[in-house]
């Protein structure tokens, strides 16, 4: 089957585009892949073709008027200069006008109506990250209508976009995210005290790890930080992994401010995330909306417990005092969550991290790619 796959940036450490990465890798020798993205890292350049669209990347509202309006034209004419037919032409979310399959990773519209207020934020960067929100709300109907098929992440959004449109219910199919299990495990040479004290943290601090390439407001971590204000265990200490520049210069002023200068570290954008994961205690993702972050997967074959919300995702496999503490979005329980882990001792956590390793073999990408290939086949 020739498909073709619309995908803003294609490419392993990109949250959605590196789902797509690991299916055309996994299924490039089955059926012929053409990726019309910006941005691509091509894992089999013999079996998949690649079109650049010269879409402009930043802001991301900037990247969807631009890619809708390029990548129909280089879509043509790629068809035009190849003479080739697609059997199926496969987006991300409601990226584009057209299309077969929609693989979606979010519901923008419930987003903007039940979450905004709940994050507000504040200078222009908000407020494009807003208008890049609204504009795929606002493409969402009309594009899942006329879509094929509808593929999401997890059973929550399925139950979302079910609810917000519920004449697309049937198209849509549930394929997990994956997660390379043997990358993520810790490998014995690896040495952890090391590492914390390149990054100015003691033996004995227990670390949390906050990991997110932007969104800190949706993601929680102005509630992650008060959280910490109000656990007067001084052995607690934060390390927040991803986001530009501006947003880290901005979150490390606030942290400053709250009196956590000493005890919350910024991390900036990392290539490679597994040794701040390897080094950590637990995980932190007191989220107030997701569809299945693939970080939380990584944390938990990393071998880390989960100090989560039941999100999207999380909520299938996480489970209270079993391989991870769940929270809400509050500060009181957040703290209370950062309180009940600080009380156990080493091997109690030690066990939580052990299950969450257990509970997330499921999501290898071997499963993955085998749903993909069923999905194709039907």
């Amino acid at each position: 089957m020739r498909v073709a796959v619309f995908d803003y940036k294609a490419i392993p450490n990109n949250p959605i585009g590196g789902c797509h990465w690991r299916m055309l890798r996994g299924l490039c020798h089955e059926h012929e892949f053409t990726v019309f993205a910006a941005e691509f890292e091509n894992p089999c350049p013999e079996r998949i073709r690649y079109v650049h669209v010269p879409a402009i990347k930043r802001p991301l509202a900037l990247l969807f008027i631009t890619f809708h309006l390029l990548a129909p034209i280089w879509y043509w004419a790629h068809r035009i200069r190849n003479r080739v037919r697609f059997d199926r032409r496969q987006m991300v979310e409601s990226n584009l006008i057209f299309g077969d399959v929609s693989y979606s990773q979010f519901c923008h519209r419930k987003f903007l109506r039940d979450y905004r207020t709940q994050i507000a934020g504040s200078g222009l960067a908000y407020r494009l990250r807003l208008l890049d929100h609204w504009l795929h709300a606002r493409t969402e109907r009309l594009v899942y209508g006329n879509v094929k098929r509808i593929v999401v992440a997890s059973e929550g959004l399925k139950r979302e976009l079910s609810a917000e449109y519920p004449r697309m219910a049937e198209k849509i199919t549930v394929i997990a995210n994956p997660v390379d299990i043997e990358r993520m495990r810790r490998p014995a040479d690896f040495d952890p005290a090391a590492f914390r004290a390149s990054h100015g943290f003691q033996a004995d601090d227990v670390i949390l790890i906050f990991v997110a390439l932007g969104h800190y407001e949706r993601k929680g971590l102005p509630q992650l930080l008060d959280a910490m204000v109000k656990c007067s265990n001084p052995r607690l200490k934060l390390m927040v992994v991803g986001g530009m520049g501006n947003l880290v210069d901005r979150y490390r002023g606030i942290a400053r401010s709250k009196g956590l200068g000493e005890r919350v570290q910024f991390a900036g954008m990392q290539t490679d995330i597994r040794p701040f994961l390897w080094s950590a205690d637990a995980f932190a993702l007191p989220s107030f909306y997701e569809v299945f972050p693939l970080v939380a997967l990584e944390a938990a074959a990393s071998g880390l417990p989960l100090i989560v919300t039941p999100i999207n995702g999380i909520e299938e496999f996480v489970v209270h005092g079993y391989n991870g503490v769940v929270v809400q979005t509050n500060v009181d329980s957040i703290r209370a969550g950062l309180d009940q882990f600080l009380a156990m001792d080493e091997a109690a956590r030690r066990r939580l991290g052990e299950n969450a390793a257990i509970s997330v073999r499921k999501y290898s990408v071997g499963a993955f790619v085998e749903s993909w290939r069923a999905f194709y086949a039907a």
